[in-house]
């Protein structure tokens, strides 16, 4: 399957899809760290992620496909929500919480 879909079928399977740079437990980055962690205070339980260090295909591709230069990527229901700073912001503005109850809810 090539990347674009593989990138596609992620994001249909799962409610909630970070592509992130490492793993929520070994992050290889502060920005991915940053992102997780304020899931995880939103209450989310259905955090898929993607390390794209471990697939050079999705980590090539992923930008093409979001039309978003970095990582980390967080996407809900299939949409891209942005990155490591966009996550920061929604959380202290208490939405990041809403945001993860309806997509698990979904």
């Amino acid at each position: 399957m090539a990347a674009m879909e593989r990138i596609k079928a992620q994001l249909e399977a799962h409610p909630i899809v970070l592509f992130m740079k490492g793993t929520p437990e070994v992050p290889m980055c502060g920005y991915s760290k940053r992102a997780v962690d304020a899931l995880r205070a939103a209450g989310a339980t259905r955090l898929h992620t993607v390390n794209v260090m471990a697939d050079p295909e999705i980590r090539a591709n992923l930008p093409r496909y979001a039309d978003w230069p970095t990582f980390p990527q967080l996407f809900v229901q299939g949409e891209l929500i942005g990155g490591a700073d966009i996550v920061a912001e929604l959380a202290e503005a208490g939405e990041l919480a809403r945001i993860v109850a309806e997509a698990e809810a979904a």
